[in-house]
């Protein structure tokens, strides 16, 4: 039986943002993961409906809140809708409370990390998620 491919995406509207996150997880779990970013909701969508027809299961996505369009809230929550096995978590400086709490009730978000965010802090909400979900990292 051949081993589910399983795929991180990183979605922020700062490029430098993106390319520290896709390092820091890469660095934290090798090769474990297919790691990809997008600048965007719409670019997002794009990146999870190629992987997932390529035969990726979307394990975890990070989101920044504050983006161009949609709300990170908004994102998280339509993720939620229709893939409900992946961990979501907002990484931001600027979302206000009733942001975050609408991620947590509606997109069942399993953490918040505030901007600028410290490495191991990141990598330890994100090997604590994948605990949560039986998965061995």
């Amino acid at each position: 039986m051949a081993k589910v491919k399983k795929a991180i995406l990183c979605v922020d509207d700062e490029k430098i943002v993106l390319d520290s996150l896709q390092e820091q997880l890469h660095v934290a779990f090798g090769d474990t993961f297919q790691y990809e970013i997008a600048e965007s909701v719409d670019e997002a969508w794009e990146v999870i409906d190629d992987l997932v027809n390529e035969g990726y299961e979307m394990v975890l996505i990070i989101s920044d809140w504050l983006m161009p369009r949609v709300k990170g809230d908004e994102f998280l929550i339509d993720v939620h809708e229709r893939y409900p096995a992946t961990v979501t978590v907002m990484l931001t400086g600027q979302a206000d409370p009733e942001a975050i709490q609408n991620a947590y009730q509606n997109a069942n978000l399993y953490a918040y990390i505030k901007k600028p965010w410290k490495e191991e802090d990141l990598i330890a909400k994100v090997k604590e998620a994948f605990g949560k979900l039986g998965m061995d990292v």
